[in-house]
This record gives structure tokens, sequence and C-alpha cells, in this order.
């Protein structure tokens, strides 16, 4: 049998255990409702996305109209910047998509979406970003340099070529520290 003033005592921490327990549920409510604060950036983007269509648009139709006057540079740097606009869109899609799945809530298994859209884990994500970013950079960097005799600042040039050689070379460290993390968890590491 138990001391008498033990008793009270048990009390006491059991109910403080349960508080403690009620207290533990509300914060972790809180916090999992609070990814939903994500969605309105993710509507934002997507108005970002529609903003891109209508440049596109317009640069189409204006592309178009030059076409035929324009010498084959000309017509290149046309195309160089609409793969632009298109790979800036792709971007901001996989991020809108992943983002959504990710964070937000699971997109149910659609036999018709694609899967580079979704089920990116972050590893994935990051690598589909970069991607993206040294690929719109390259495409500004051969933009720029097939339309040399318009831009005569050599300085700035250099300074977009370093910039690509920087997203790459950034690139390539997350892919080897990917592929390290990957080894190391193969082979039971924490």
């Amino acid at each position: 049998m138990p001391a008498p003033g033990l008793l009270p005592a048990l009390g006491r921490a059991a109910a403080a255990g349960t508080a403690m327990k009620r207290i533990s549920r509300v914060i972790e409510a809180v916090m999992l409702s609070s990814r939903w604060l994500v969605v309105p950036f993710l509507l934002g983007l997507i108005v970002g996305l529609v903003a891109m269509l209508y440049k596109f648009v317009l640069k189409l139709i204006d592309f178009i109209m030059h076409v035929p006057a324009a010498e084959p540079s000309e017509v290149l740097v046309g195309i160089l910047t609409l793969v632009d606009l298109t790979l800036t869109a792709n971007l901001i899609l996989i991020v809108i998509c992943s983002s959504y799945d990710n964070f937000v809530t699971a997109i149910g298994e659609q036999p018709d979406w694609p899967q580079g859209l979704v089920k990116i884990g972050f590893s994935g994500l990051k690598q589909k970003l970069l991607s993206s970013i040294v690929a719109i950079t390259a495409v500004s960097t051969l933009e720029w340099y097939m339309d040399i005799d318009n831009h005569p600042d050599g300085a700035k040039l250099i300074w977009v070529v370093a910039i690509l050689l920087a997203f790459a070379f950034t690139m390539l460290i997350m892919a080897a520290a990917d592929r390290i993390s990957v080894t190391e968890a193969g082979k039971g590491h924490p």
C-alpha cells in the first residue's frame, strides 16, 4: 500500500502529464495547420505564371511580325527569348506543384498528372530548380552572345558568364552532396 502522501503527488503528476499532452497536441495542430499559410504564396505564383503567359504571347506576336525582315541571328535571339520565358514558366510550375504536394497536402494519385510535377522529394526539387536556373542562365548567356553587337559592354558579358558558371558549379556540388548522402544512407550511417 502506497504512503498516504504519495497518492496526491501521483495524481498531480498524472494530471500534469495529461495537461502537457493536450498542450503538445494543440501545438502540433497549430504547426500542422500553418502549412496552409503557404497557399497564398502559391496562388501568387499562379498569377505570376499568367503574367509570364501574357509576356510570352506579346513576345511571340512581336517575333512573328519581325521574322520576315529579320537577320538569322535576330531570329535566333527571338527564339531564345521565347525559350527563356518557357523555361522560367516551367520553373514556376515545378515550384507550385511540388510545394503544394510536399508542404501543403499530398495530391492524390492522378494517372494523368506528370510525375515530374508531384512526388518530388526535397533533393529532387533542389536538382530540378538548379537545373532550370542553369538552363535559363545558359539561354540568357547565349542570347546575350548572339546579340553581342547590341551589347558593347564586355564587363557585363563576363558577369553573365560568371553567374552561369557559379550556378553550374553549385549544381554540381549539390548533386555530389546528394549522391554522398544517398551512399552513406545505403551503408547504414546516420
